[in-house]
């Protein structure tokens, strides 16, 4: 009965009663076929049209005899005839896609004119505290810790505690490789009691750490769902705010009796303690990206980076920098103290490399300017390297859910495949890439502290091109130890000056490891740390 009135009624219209999925292609062609591939898989018992620029003038016609029951468009790119063809054809119907591939839809809310204007899926239905309505999603902050035991106290020893942002292992980017590798050169001297915020898992990767820590106090990372931008603190500052961490610190100051608290990273500054570790001056970071966006929310960004920062480097009775330039960057009102990233000597030994045109990129997509160099490297200085170097190819270890992060900073769902680049995840042993390289990239355009993987390679002695700021603070020379260029086509004549020319990569690379051996160890970078320590418990 009511499928026949169905029928009777869309006769009446003209219309074909059963409705279809018309796909309005109306952005990048790539984007646009996976987007119908996957409203097809979504829908598979619907006749489905594929609407492009080119057969839109035939479309138009046949279309009008059916019931559209979904117009999947995509809002990527330049505006396209074809999106106001689909509103007009079913308004009520619009599955939108953006550049990330998620899709919504569209409805007369806030929630679909944030994602029409490019907020991503995940944000759009964040508000912030002071939002007068009931909100669908809200933050939680753990209140509780796990408390694990480590290695023996001893009376002797005095005893200090050190307050990460992660816990320390594995041995996934930078700065857990400098926390890991202080942690026990500190605990040659003191018992550490380490409080880490925590992802789920890391009690079953403790065991190294607890072979150096006395104890070890682990919160859950926080759950932080407030929209970047609505806050005088830095968002990276308010997803800190646990709670649960505040407490651990406060009970076990009691219990274990630490007489000293170093924080690591500036967004954990608000804890408060005696020794701050700046492992990059955030506001030079976000000055250098607020410089070359020029945006309202790049400068937001810098301006309260600074205001924090200034505020809470002055609270501390030593701030550790990673090099004299950013120690000078804190201003004279700071006590600051350079205790350098180092590398470990002992574990990245080198060996002669191999024939061959293979670069290397190390650099985890979890921090933002690691996405941005290897766009700057795949986007505008590969293309001028692919065709005179045919054999050439690029290893890129992008770090633990590297994916989700390029989603996060970026507008497309994962970077643009390319044969002769090889993109991996988190590397628990990054040496046999060193090993295979012929040469290792850094093409950081924006940057702050130093970098750790052009210490690596250095002690891997593998000749590095690096940007300025790639490389800065580690006293390298230009064509000496290091190969430095800014510009993509002065990088592109970087690596294709040193690619064809294997005797003067091995001189730079020779150069590099000497200097790294003199200066960059983590023995010598550990009793600046605990002599530091010492100053101050005395």
């Amino acid at each position: 009965m009511k499928q026949g009135l169905k029928r009777w009624v869309f006769g009446l219209l003209g219309k074909d009663p059963e409705a279809v999925v018309a796909t309005f292609c109306s952005g990048p062609p790539e984007l646009c076929r996976r987007m119908a591939e996957e409203v097809r898989r979504l829908v598979p018992d619907r006749r489905h049209f594929t609407v492009t620029r080119e057969n839109w003038p035939e479309l138009r016609g046949e279309l009008r005899r059916y019931r559209i029951g979904l117009a999947p468009v995509m809002l990527s790119g330049e505006w396209d005839g074809l999106r106001l063809a689909a509103y007009r054809l079913a308004p009520r119907k619009i599955l939108a896609y953006n550049s990330r591939l998620e899709r919504h839809h569209l409805r007369l809310d806030l929630a679909s004119l944030l994602f029409w204007l490019g907020v991503p899926l995940d944000r759009i239905f964040l508000r912030p505290r002071w939002w007068p309505f009931p909100k669908r999603d809200r933050s939680v902050m753990p209140r509780d810790y796990t408390l694990l035991d480590g290695r023996p106290c001893s009376p002797e020893r005095r005893r200090v505690a050190v307050l990460s942002p992660y816990f320390p292992y594995p041995l996934s980017h930078g700065g857990v490789v400098r926390i890991y590798n202080l942690l026990r050169e500190m605990a040659r001297e003191f018992d550490i009691e380490l409080f880490a915020f925590c992802d789920p898992g890391a009690v079953a990767a403790s065991a190294p750490i607890l072979e150096i820590c006395a104890r070890v106090a682990m919160v859950p990372r926080p759950r932080y769902r407030e929209p970047r931008w609505s806050t005088l603190p830095p968002p990276e500052v308010m997803e800190c705010r646990a709670p649960g961490m505040r407490r651990a610190i406060a009970e076990e100051h009691r219990v274990f009796g630490f007489e000293l608290l170093q924080v690591e990273y500036s967004q954990l500054a608000e804890f408060g303690g005696d020794v701050l570790v700046e492992h990059d001056v955030t506001f030079d970071l976000f000055g250098q990206v607020a410089r070359e966006r020029r945006t309202l929310g790049a400068w937001w960004d810098y301006y309260r980076w600074r205001r924090f920062e200034k505020r809470q480097t002055a609270r501390y009775r030593r701030v550790v920098a990673m090099s004299p330039k950013d120690a000078e960057l804190l201003g004279p009102g700071v006590r600051a103290e350079v205790i350098e990233n180092g590398v470990d000597l002992a574990r990245f030994q080198s060996q002669p490399e191999r024939p061959g045109q293979r670069l290397l990129f190390i650099g985890s997509f979890q921090h933002f300017p690691n996405i941005t160099a290897y766009r700057f490297f795949t986007e505008r200085v590969w293309p001028l390297l692919r065709d005179k170097f045919p054999e050439m190819t690029l290893t890129v270890v992008g770090g633990s859910d590297h994916l989700i992060h390029w989603r996060a900073f970026t507008e497309s769902p994962e970077p643009p495949p390319d044969e002769r680049i090889r993109l991996l995840g988190f590397v628990e042993d990054v040496r046999p890439l060193y090993l295979e390289a012929n040469l290792v990239i850094v093409p950081t355009t924006v940057s702050a502290g130093t970098n750790l993987k052009v210490l690596e390679a250095m002690a891997m002695r593998r000749a590095v091109v690096s940007t300025t700021s790639g490389c800065a603070g580690l006293g390298l020379l230009h064509s000496h130890s290091v190969w430095v260029a800014d510009a993509p086509e002065t990088f592109a004549a970087g690596v294709a000056t040193l690619i064809a020319d294997p005797e003067r990569r091995r001189q730079i690379a020779d150069a590099a490891c000497q200097h790294a051996v003199r200066s960059f160890g983590w023995d010598a970078i550990g009793e600046k740390q605990r002599k530091m320590l010492r100053e101050l418990l005395a």
